[in-house]
């Protein structure tokens, strides 16, 4: 189910508000799927590699090539299911673009500066401060 063009307002000034509050974890969370779809991906060939091996280890009777095939299919696993380090998320992201604006048919504007604003205690505290306003103003 889209969003409408409502939530998509709030998503954005929300990921705005995040890019200005903390730009170090936006920036860490950017490229994030890519990569963990790749990851996935390698782990799945290791697995399958691996299963490979082992078929030909019980065909053959080779005890030793049945024992690399199970560490290959453990570290494949392992691989696909892991978290990735900072040191390959960085490398992910790199001159991917940027979180952006949202338009009203899902396309992402380029991020803009974010402007010297009032900050008035902490993002949480000033999304509750909105929220009660909506709520007050609907009311009336």
């Amino acid at each position: 189910m889209p969003l409408s063009e409502h939530e998509q307002r709030l998503l954005a000034q929300m990921e705005q508000q995040l890019l200005a509050e903390d730009p170090k974890f936006a920036s860490a969370m950017n490229g994030r799927k890519s990569l963990m779809r790749r990851r996935l991906a390698v782990g799945v060939l290791g697995v399958l590699a691996g299963l490979v091996l082992l078929v030909v280890a019980v065909w053959q009777q080779m005890i030793p090539l049945g024992v690399l095939a199970f560490l290959v299919m453990l570290g494949g696993a392992i691989y696909a299911f892991s978290a990735p380090n900072a040191k390959n998320a960085k490398n992910a992201k790199s001159g991917h673009g940027h979180l952006g604006v949202v338009d009203g048919h899902g396309v992402r504007a380029p991020r803009q500066a974010p402007q010297a604003a009032k900050k008035s205690g902490t993002f949480m505290q000033r999304m509750e401060e909105r929220w009660d306003r909506r709520r007050d103003d609907r009311w009336r």
